[in-house]
């Protein structure tokens, strides 16, 4: 090809290259301009969430079971600091090293100055220095070295430890969130009350880095603080039950145990005890099953303690009165079955009183078939067996009452005596709460009240009452059982252990067969051990239920004896005026 033809070529070529660069100007600046304009904006501009501080739970006194303090987390980016070093010519290894002393110094022994200096080393973009330092630690350390982030954490902390600790549950910060969530527990169910609401603003920053131009900010939102708890539980009064309550578990050996002490007027809930926890500031060596709240979640059989329902059916139909003789046999067939009581016998003279105070399976069931099933499916209802309570705690079980119409012969045998349904420990005490109210049962509650982020108090409610039996009813039941801890020779009861000295005490002791889950049937060696008491029984103050799962004794009622003891102590509950007075149990 000639000169000339070379030249025209290349006229062609540059007129084809104007062509397209002139298309792209058009594209980028008309067609394409709003996107890539957006795009633009979008890398200079941040949205940076502002956290709202958690609330804090207390117990009824004000003092702290769970709150939350400001932190940061220290980040580092290796490659951006070995190209600033080389940038202006200095060594960007000793820059590290550094920075790896000034960390180590701040810090102090929770991090070691060799680990530091090898996360900075790494090939990584960014790096996690230190997750948990307060703020003072963060400035002091940025003061230095600029180039160091920081980013917001918030720590939840328990100062009581393991204190509550299957009431309370635990939260911890989730950094896809960047917020502290419940878990488990009371931190998990009232999460939304006590997180409060996350502000935000839009601000720009400089390329490349977080740092933000000034006067950049807008649309800023502030955050709304979480609101605070304060529950019915006294700490001081929950410690105790709950170191009694695991050392009684241990010296036995029971499976599981756990205790509810309720005020006997407002049901209240003043402590709520499991034998086995957790420490939620150590959330890495909690196992699944201390994690849960056995009071609430897991139904037993209570055995004897149900005895109650009979009783209070009995006396508040007028069937029969606490010193009605009744003739027990050595054993009663009902249906398919044959009821013994717990001790071999032939026929007993035995007052009505004389029966609950003795444990007496039969006796219990002769009372039962004159208040008949109706009667009595109706007493179990009114006191809240089978129906969860409500009380301002996840996982809490209804237990279970067998349906009516789904009822074999020997059902009517097996409800009276507390076998064949199940309820919670607080259930239980509920039950008794009812008696020792005079005959009102009010739904038990754990939360007093909730504090707003300005101070303000607002009280839970206290929920309406169920009139269960008449007051006369309730003061008899009572009576009848203070024949229960009564120790008279030929008229001894079956928990005397329970007995405090000054005052009157109404109790139950119960045991229950647990089912075989190898056969389905009752086991012959593994049992519920129940108890359920008033203190005291003239002027009832406090409830207190407890349940040990197949321990190596016989009774509760030792472990009533000394939480009652603390009871009377710490609140100043006055004597009652007289010892019980003795009790008629058998009869010639």
């Amino acid at each position: 090809m000639g000169l000339r033809g070379r030249l025209r070529l290349a006229r062609v070529v540059l007129v084809l290259a104007l062509v397209g660069a002139g298309l792209r100007l058009v594209a980028v600046q008309g067609l394409q301009a709003a996107e890539l304009s957006a795009q633009a904006t979008s890398q200079r501009t941040t949205v940076q969430i502002l956290p709202a501080q958690r609330g804090t739970i207390t117990d009824r006194n004000g003092t702290p079971l769970a709150f939350s303090v400001a932190a940061e987390a220290l980040y580092a980016q290796p490659k951006r600091i070995i190209a600033e070093q080389r940038a202006v010519r200095a060594d960007p290894d000793a820059h590290k090293q550094a920075i790896a002393r000034r960390v180590a110094q701040v810090l102090g022994p929770t991090v070691s100055e060799q680990e530091l200096l090898s996360r900075l080393r790494s090939d990584r973009t960014t790096v996690l220095l230190a997750p948990l330092v307060t703020p003072a630690q963060a400035r002091a350390v940025q003061r230095d070295f600029p180039e160091i982030s920081a980013e917001h954490r918030e720590i939840r902390q328990y100062p009581g430890g393991e204190l509550a600790a299957n009431v309370l549950g635990v939260a911890n910060w989730r950094a896809d969130e960047r917020k502290v969530r419940g878990l488990v527990g009371l931190e998990n169910y009232a999460d939304t009350l006590l997180a409060g609401r996350d502000g935000r603003r839009v601000v720009d920053t400089a390329e490349g880095s977080e740092t933000v131009i000034p006067g950049s900010e807008r649309a800023e939102r502030s955050p709304v603080p979480g609101s605070g708890l304060e529950l019915t539980l006294d700490s001081d009064l929950q410690f105790t039950v709950e170191q009694m309550l695991r050392d009684y578990a241990r010296k036995y050996h029971a499976k599981g145990a756990g205790a509810v002490v309720l005020d006997a007027r407002t049901a209240e809930v003043y402590a709520m005890a499991d034998d086995v926890t957790f420490d939620p500031n150590d959330l890495a060596a909690a196992t699944p099953e201390s994690l849960g709240n056995p009071a609430v979640s897991a139904p037993f059989e209570p055995g004897s303690v149900n005895k109650v329902v009979t009783a209070a059916a009995a006396i508040d139909s007028g069937v029969i009165r606490p010193d009605t003789p009744l003739h027990v046999p050595g054993e009663l067939r009902v249906a398919d079955r044959t009821i013994r009581d717990a001790w071999s016998h032939g026929t007993l003279n035995l007052t009505f009183t004389g029966v609950l105070a003795l444990s007496s399976n039969i006796g219990t069931l002769l009372a039962a078939q004159r208040v008949g099933a109706d009667r009595f499916v109706d007493m179990l209802r009114r006191m809240g067996v089978g129906q969860s309570t409500d009380v301002g705690l996840p996982g809490e079980s209804a237990g279970r009452v067998p349906p009516r119409d789904q009822w074999s012969g020997s059902t009517f045998a097996n409800l009276p005596i507390g076998q064949g349904l199940s309820m919670t420990v607080l259930q239980m005490a509920g039950m008794y709460q009812a008696i020792a109210n005079d005959g009102v049962r009010i739904p038990p509650r754990i939360i007093s009240a909730e504090i707003a982020p300005d101070g303000t108090r607002t009280t839970t409610p206290r929920p309406a009452g169920v009139r269960v039996v008449s007051p006369q009813t309730a003061q008899t039941v009572r009576d009848m059982l203070r024949a229960v801890v009564q120790n008279e020779p030929g008229q001894r009861g079956t928990g005397p252990q329970a007995a405090l000295d000054g005052y009157q005490i109404s109790a139950k002791t119960g045991t229950a067969q647990q089912v075989n889950p190898g056969c389905g049937c009752y086991s012959n060696s593994s049992y519920w051990i129940t108890f359920a008491g008033i203190l005291p029984a003239d002027a009832p103050r406090f409830v207190v239920g407890i349940m040990l799962d197949d321990p190596a004794v016989g009774s509760a009622a030792p472990l009533f004896h000394d939480i009652a003891s603390y009871l009377a102590g710490r609140y100043q509950i006055p004597l009652s005026p007289g010892p019980s007075p003795v009790a008629i149990l058998s009869l010639p």
